[in-house]
């Protein structure tokens, strides 16, 4: 398993291999018992987490840091191709997933237009790479902590992922 980080055209591209077949990953990825166990950077708890993974479809997720707060994101899918490809939009809400803008919250906004882009690359053996490309800057992830927390999340998502391959 390996974790990279490329700047492609300044946007945040983070990429993990995982060593089971790419349908489970996407059922880690996409099914929310599953999500709850990974979603948010080492030491966070996702709470809450609805996913409606399709078209159109809206998924929310909480976020909990260790000391209590609250984070809640929505994200929007705009292009699902099953098991290789998930277009969507993601962004800070309410408990009602009500968008709120993240200069609210310290943040920089979105690159203009982008989306969040994740793919899921069989690579044979039984592995699977997913590239999750971000729609914010490299820059602005690495300064808000954005990308180390998409390494700790994908890092989660590792060990939600073994299990469920040690299970079949």
């Amino acid at each position: 398993m390996t974790n990279n980080a490329v700047n492609e055209t300044e946007r945040m591209v983070v990429t993990r291999v995982f060593d089971a077949p790419r349908e489970l990953v996407w059922k880690a990825w996409t099914d929310s018992k599953y999500v709850m166990q990974w979603w948010g950077p080492k030491g966070f708890t996702s709470p809450v987490c609805k996913m409606d993974v399709r078209v159109g479809g809206k998924s929310l997720l909480c976020m909990k840091t260790p000391d209590g707060y609250e984070g809640w994101n929505a994200i929007e899918y705009h292009e699902i191709v099953l098991h290789e490809k998930i277009v969507s939009t993601m962004y800070f809400s309410d408990s009602e997933g009500n968008k709120i803008d993240p200069e609210q919250l310290g943040m920089e906004q979105a690159i203009d237009g982008a989306y969040d882009v994740t793919l899921f690359e069989d690579l044979g053996n039984g592995q699977t790479k997913i590239t999750q490309i971000g729609n914010e800057s490299l820059e602005s992830a690495k300064n808000s902590g954005q990308f180390e927390g998409w390494i700790e999340i994908l890092e989660k998502l590792a060990a939600v992922v073994t299990e469920l391959a040690q299970a079949k």
